[in-house]
């Protein structure tokens, strides 16, 4: 039983490390994103450069999504080098939901107007 206590803390570290940096990063680019829309927009340039600002954006916002999967992923890694399958397991189940999810909502989503 005291072996989940030793594998807990630096586990913990990992993850924490993993949503602190991945949360500077993804605010980060959101702010790249809109500094370059705001200087397209104010100096009269054409739309389609302030829609690579948009894009940034977009991007910074799907990297804040996929923090929650990357724990996971981290998490799967972690539990698969300490050996404690059941936890892998549990880990890659719910890998598995939510790409599920993902393909499901693929599927499903109406096509998009272009």
């Amino acid at each position: 039983m005291n072996r989940g206590i030793s594998t807990l803390a630096p586990l913990e570290r990992l993850l924490a490390g993993l949503l602190h940096y991945g949360t500077w990063v993804a605010s980060c680019v959101i702010a790249v994103g809109f500094v370059l829309t705001l200087i397209h927009s104010n100096s009269g340039v054409s739309h389609p450069e302030m829609i690579v600002g948009m894009r940034i954006v977009t991007t910074g916002i799907v990297l804040f999504i996929l923090l929650p999967v990357l724990r996971l992923v981290l998490m799967l890694g972690v539990f698969l080098r300490e050996r404690d399958y059941r936890f892998s397991a549990i880990a890659a189940l719910v890998l598995l939901i939510v790409a599920a999810g993902c393909v499901t909502g693929a599927y499903l989503a109406p096509p998009m107007a272009g």
